[in-house]
């Protein structure tokens, strides 16, 4: 429960933490780090508009896609505390009912009749499907090392002892802040600030959503964003104590936002025929976890 708390309350300023940090990088005050949570507690007020080409499937997905990571944040643990929701092989049920959402996401889209919004679906389910291989591997090699297939149970058993253990810290680190990318349509595989529909990922797929749906979605990404920085996170938590987990899960929940807000600011953006094939090429990364991982277990001797 401890950790589903602290997920909420670290969404409520992550977002506004990146777009805090992409201003003072280019020398302007910006706006503050609540803004974006009073703009979709603004939206949160409105009414919804809903096109009469659109059918019963476009009023239910906002919904069922902000339950989706409601329902995965309950599988993440806190160091030793369990999330909840635990059991074995958590990880491949965390990694599905996000797809869930995301299949409710593109088929809302394509429900509008669209061409605009079909193609950013499209697009949007193409870069999922390649950064998913890059998570079960990743999470597959972390089950290996430790023995166990539980979120809580792999996060407690983690420990870094030796330098290779470190450099696979770091590389599973990099794996995730990529998804998460990739997961929230950002930058350098999509440009939440564009207004070319040619070049539209996310944001295409969203243009007919309004009002209270339009602030839910908003809101279910600040989630997803704090749901990502959590799983990094419990990399480096270990067995502390709950009054030095706390702490350490705001730190590196800030600091995993002022790392998104500095890569977008220095950033360019991918060119869009080639974002799969470094989409693709982040399962290579897993792939050397994964050797790394079997190197430590004496698998080579």
């Amino acid at each position: 429960m401890i950790n589903f708390i602290l997920i909420i309350l670290a969404s409520l300023f992550f977002t506004g933490i990146i777009i805090r940090t992409k201003s003072i990088t280019s020398g302007r005050k910006g706006p503050g780090i609540f803004q974006p949570l009073k703009d979709i507690i603004r939206l949160l007020k409105k009414g919804a508009v809903y096109s009469k080409t659109t059918s019963f499937i476009f009023q239910i997905a906002p919904s069922i896609y902000f339950a989706s990571v409601i329902t995965a944040i309950m599988v993440i643990p806190l160091g030793n505390y369990k999330g909840l929701i635990s059991f074995e092989g958590d990880f491949v049920f965390f990694a599905y009912i996000l797809g869930i959402g995301k299949f409710f996401n593109i088929i809302s889209a394509l429900d509008t009749g669209s061409s605009f919004e079909g193609m950013g679906a499209s697009r949007e389910a193409l870069f999922s499907m390649f950064a998913e291989p890059a998570f079960f591997i990743l999470m597959g090699s972390l089950a290996l090392l430790t023995g166990h297939s539980s979120f809580q149970q792999i996060f407690s058993s983690l420990h870094f002892g030796s330098s290779i253990s470190y450099i696979l810290g770091i590389m599973a680190t990099f794996v995730l802040t990529i998804i998460t990318m990739v997961e929230n349509s950002r930058m350098p595989f999509d440009d939440p600030k564009t207004h070319l529909e040619l070049t539209m990922v996310h944001e295409v797929m969203i243009l007919d959503n309004s009002g209270f749906d339009l602030g839910l979605i908003l809101y279910t990404s600040s989630l997803k964003f704090a749901m990502y920085g959590s799983l990094i996170a419990n990399l480096f938590m270990g067995d502390f104590p709950l009054y030095l987990t706390i702490p350490i899960f705001f730190g590196m929940q800030i600091l995993f936002a002022m790392a998104i807000g500095l890569l977008e600011s220095f950033t360019a953006r991918f060119r869009m025929n080639h974002n799969a094939q470094y989409i693709l090429a982040l399962s290579s990364v897993s792939l050397l976890i994964f050797l790394g991982v079997l190197l430590i277990l004496g698998q080579f001797n």
